[in-house]
């Protein structure tokens, strides 16, 4: 029953994790820039995610544009782009895995080490995907690092960290939690004692009783 508790425990946490890596990845706040100008009212927050770019005014008008082409995005962009795709994806083969592997469902058959095999499956697969969107966020933070400390770049397009960043590091760090605790659903070795002479205690072999059908008589 522990062992199911601990499945089921996982499990709730790469989902969770999950969940919070496509709200990360769908979300503008990657990098933020507050700049305000001489004047208070024509203070502009400048928001860049992913897939786009939006920008706040003082006002409250929000205005939000998506890339134009993908070819004029930098590298550094593309590749966070890719993994947390290819993390998300991932994820979708460990929830399928685990799902058919755990105790407390009826897939994936009644073999206990079988299904148990199954769920450490799908937490390799879930700590492979936590890792990639780890890769994949602390990658783009590097590069908000060296941009804000490089003295050629202006102070007014100086970028921070956005909640979208530390949004894929924790669900990042839930899924390889989650993930390593499906890990953790090890088959126990068991000995069958069918068919041998031997009881499953380790004493003396078993000798079969006397018929009391035959008497011997002198």
């Amino acid at each position: 029953m522990a062992n199911s508790g601990l499945q089921i425990l996982g499990f709730l946490m790469a989902l969770l994790g999950w969940i919070a890596l496509i709200a990360a990845t769908i979300m503008p706040q990657w990098r933020m820039s507050s700049y305000a100008g001489d004047n208070i009212i024509t203070a502009v927050a400048i928001y860049q995610g992913l897939w786009m770019s939006c920008a706040t005014q003082s006002t409250g008008q929000i205005q939000c544009k998506v890339y134009d082409s993908i070819l004029q995005l930098d590298a550094a962009l593309q590749a966070t782009r890719a993994l947390m795709v290819v993390s998300i994806v991932v994820g979708i083969f460990g929830m399928a895995a685990s799902t058919m592997g755990m105790k407390c469902t009826k897939c994936g058959g009644d073999d206990g080490v079988k299904k148990a095999r199954i769920a450490m499956a799908g937490g390799f697969v879930f700590i492979l995907a936590g890792l990639a969107a780890l890769v994949a966020c602390s990658w783009y933070g590097n590069q908000i690092i060296r941009e804000f400390y490089n003295p050629l770049t202006p102070i007014n397009t100086k970028y921070e960290f956005g909640a979208g960043v530390f949004l894929g590091w924790a669900g990042s760090l839930l899924v390889i939690l989650g993930g390593a605790l499906l890990s953790c659903s090890c088959p126990r070795k068991t000995t069958s004692y069918k068919n041998k002479g031997y009881p499953k205690s380790g004493g003396a072999p078993r000798t079969k009783a006397p018929s009391s059908g035959g008497r011997e008589y002198v």
